[in-house]
């Protein structure tokens, strides 16, 4: 089942815009490192080019990429330091390509910054391609809406392009309650997926509301001890932690589908997984415009939801990594740049 990805065609109610300032503030990272690399500064306001808007933030989505980045890891090695982090926005448009695009300016949207080859999104203006922007959803605030496009396009990626989801099929989620595993769960449940979800017991309540039919407390558990003969396993841990990938395996029916997502979590899958006899497959998001409009109308409907963890101010972006890196972080960690 496929849900048509068609950008609405009404109009949009438009917001006041004024011309963007000469500078703005922004949170840069010199030189990959802890937590307190990140320091404010002031930055030119970013020029759009081609199919690019100009975007003024209200707030930003922060997500493990963007940590890892600032470490040294992640996508560090086509990163020129200094920079700004940031993929996840929400906000309004200061300038379109053309007088008669469909996002004009004063149109609220949330999308995805293309860092590292642009600067992110923890400033107070960025540059996005319209091809990975849509009109932010009318029940959603903007900091809730800056929570939603890399976690959620993840999750769809894996749950509706990649597994297939489907009614009556066995999929299996680790790490459930995060960003991107809170969104495949309801994905797939939406779908019609048997949904079994690991997580910590403090969540386990909150991810069946989410749509799990079956919740594996990974603290006291062995997910393998109770679950087996699953169609697809979305792998958001990978062999980082309790050799979660390897265990996977072994709870696929033959020719299964094992999908691993944290990059450089497990190097060896391909060939594991080829010789439990399983299909196997990493998965990096594609910032999808229209894929984001048909989330944005599913988070509408309020058939799917984003939960917002931590709202931190932009200045206290060094407090919100710290947090992220806690690893407990339900759902999101959203940075408010501006208020609005």
């Amino acid at each position: 089942m496929r849900i048509r990805s068609l950008r609405s065609t009404s109009a949009p109610a438009l917001e006041p815009v004024t011309a963007p300032p000469a500078q703005m503030r922004a949170m840069l990272v010199d030189a990959p490192g802890g937590p307190d690399s990140l320091g404010a500064a002031s930055l030119s306001v970013p020029t759009p080019v081609l199919s690019e808007l100009l975007v003024r933030v209200v707030a930003a989505g922060i997500n493990p990429i963007d940590a890892k980045t600032r470490s040294g890891a992640g996508v560090s090695a086509s990163t020129s330091f200094p920079t700004t982090l940031g993929y996840d926005f929400s906000g309004v448009v200061v300038k379109s390509p053309y007088e008669a695009h469909p996002l004009p300016p004063g149109t609220p949207v949330f999308g995805m910054a293309s860092f590292p080859r642009t600067g992110g999104t923890y400033a107070e203006y960025v540059v996005a391609p319209t091809l990975s922007v849509a009109r932010k959803p009318a029940a959603l605030s903007h900091v809730e809406a800056a929570g939603v496009p890399l976690a959620a396009l993840t999750a769809w990626g894996l749950v509706v392009e990649t597994a297939h989801a489907h009614e009556g099929q066995r999929i299996l989620i680790h790490a459930a309650s995060g960003g991107v595993g809170h969104f495949a769960v309801q994905f797939a449940a939406y779908f019609g997926a048997h949904v079994t979800a690991t997580a910590s017991g403090r969540n386990a309540a909150w991810v069946r509301e989410l749509g799990a039919a079956v919740v594996i407390d990974h603290t006291t558990t062995r997910f393998e001890d109770v679950v087996g003969d699953v169609d697809v396993v979305i792998d958001l841990v990978g062999n980082v932690h309790d050799d979660t990938g390897t265990r996977s395996l072994t709870v696929l029916r033959p020719g299964g589908l094992y999908v691993l997502v944290p990059t450089g979590s497990w190097p060896g899958f391909a060939e594991a997984a080829a010789e439990a006899g399983v299909r196997a497959t990493s998965y990096k998001v594609v910032p999808d415009g229209g894929a984001l409009a048909t989330i944005a109308r599913l988070l509408d409907s309020g058939a799917v939801q984003v939960y917002i963890d931590r709202v931190f101010d932009l200045d206290d972006a060094a407090a919100a990594h710290r947090e992220l890196e806690l690893g407990h972080t339900r759902g999101k960690i959203v940075l408010q740049v501006a208020a609005g």
